[in-house]
């Protein structure tokens, strides 16, 4: 369950860099730009690292919806900065408002929703669904 020290309005930030990984190869080396999909990883990382700190021992978050703005084009070298603010708390479920800014600007805005669960419950409820599709886990 969600600790009650997690309040609606809460803060969190990360920086992070923008490695080689991070960025698009499509349009190559001249345009190494920070890929949208790398984008919304980190910030799932980032909601999921936060809410960690509030949450009991054997249980954790999964995302469950993402809705962002990718605005802006971070090359690769430069620093972002995620900020997240926890806009609701409804039992399991935790909504965060999020802004990317690089080293010269804003580059995304959005939305990200996570649900706390019990990790042996869910383990369970995947080895069920696996073994009704016939899928044998390693």
């Amino acid at each position: 369950m969600i600790k009650d020290s997690l309040r609606v309005g809460a803060l969190h930030s990360r920086s992070i860099e923008v490695d080689r990984e991070r960025t698009i190869s499509f349009l190559g080396e001249d345009l190494r730009i920070y890929a949208t999909p790398k984008l919304i990883d980190d910030i799932e990382q980032t909601c999921l690292d936060y809410l960690l700190e509030f949450v009991d021992e054997g249980e954790n978050s999964v995302g469950t919806a993402v809705d962002i703005a990718h605005t802006g084009a971070t090359l690769l070298g430069m620093s972002v900065r995620i900020e997240v603010k926890v806009t609701g708390i409804d039992g399991r479920a935790v909504k965060f408002d999020i802004a990317v800014f690089d080293d010269i600007e804003q580059v995304c805005t959005g939305s990200h929703s996570r649900f706390v669960v019990n990790v042996e419950k869910l383990k369970a409820r995947v080895s069920d669904k696996a073994s009704r599709a016939g899928i044998v886990s390693a």
